[in-house]
């Protein structure tokens, strides 16, 4: 039986939205999977954006609930953390404890992100841990994104494909998708 594959990530959002998401499905048909992608779904009308987004949801909760499996993209969107729904959906299917797989474009680890955000001005404390200018904790384990999504994914066996795109090909650059691709075909087996 052929696996169908929920495609999550911030591509909707992108000014080439459809070409991107036509891609990934491309790809993910070629490589023997059903694609499930948040931008092939048709919305019933609504009255207003409050009932558009509870529509969108739904919608959206649906094809997860369908899907056998999930490849998220999290490579930092509008900040240094994946997508916000994204990282909706990605614990989503782990509560539905389908297989998870993922990956991002940005090979610096989280703490390296926070620190660039404060321009380095973080620094461990006494006990040894490390805080942002604020006092703040942050997580610094060498992952690539906070732990609850990166050490999530890999408890339940996926794998988050770590790649290094240039800085203009954020969400373009197809490469760790291909390579999170293969993994997730052959764990799917």
């Amino acid at each position: 039986m052929t696996k169908k594959v929920y495609l999550a990530g911030p591509e909707v959002f992108l000014p080439n939205a459809r070409e991107m998401l036509d891609r990934k499905a491309a790809l993910a048909r070629e490589a023997g999977l059903i694609p499930l992608s948040p931008g092939d779904l048709e919305i019933p009308h609504t009255n207003s954006k409050r009932e558009r987004a509870a529509a969108i949801n739904a919608v959206d909760e649906k094809m997860m609930i369908e899907a056998d499996a999930i490849i998220a993209n999290l490579t930092p969107f509008r900040g240094i953390a994946a997508d916000t729904g994204t990282a909706f959906e990605l614990g989503f299917m782990c509560a539905s404890g389908k297989p998870v797989f993922a990956y991002t474009n940005v090979a610096r680890d989280h703490s390296g992100r926070v620190s660039d955000l404060y321009d380095g001005a973080v620094a461990y404390d006494a006990e040894g841990r490390l805080r942002d200018p604020n006092g703040i904790a942050v997580e610094d384990f060498g992952l690539a994104d906070n732990l609850m999504l990166h050490a999530g994914i890999e408890r339940r066996g996926g794998v988050l494909i770590i790649g290094d795109a240039a800085r203009d090909a954020l969400y373009t650059d197809l490469a760790a998708f291909k390579a999170c691709l293969a993994v997730a075909v052959e764990k799917l087996r």
